[in-house]
């Protein structure tokens, strides 16, 4: 008897998680992708090349700053 009730108790505590992963999930996507393409304005993204040159450009600033921070 005890362990039923401990294996009915799992369940409707999952019943309640999925429930709410359900409703979270609803809630962030979007409508309809053929709507929202249609009406989606263009996006400008990065190439790799730009992306690995602004992360190399934070890295040099990032070092001259704590190369100029160490010294007395």
């Amino acid at each position: 008897m005890r362990a039923a009730l401990s294996i009915l108790g799992l369940v409707i505590v999952l019943a309640i998680v999925l429930f709410n992963a359900k409703k979270q999930m609803q809630a962030v996507a979007p409508a309809t992708p053929a709507a929202s393409s249609a009406n989606a304005p263009a996006v400008n993204r990065a190439t790799p090349a730009a992306v690995k040159a602004e992360v190399q450009s934070a890295m040099d600033l990032a070092a001259s700053a704590a190369a100029s921070a160490a010294q007395p």
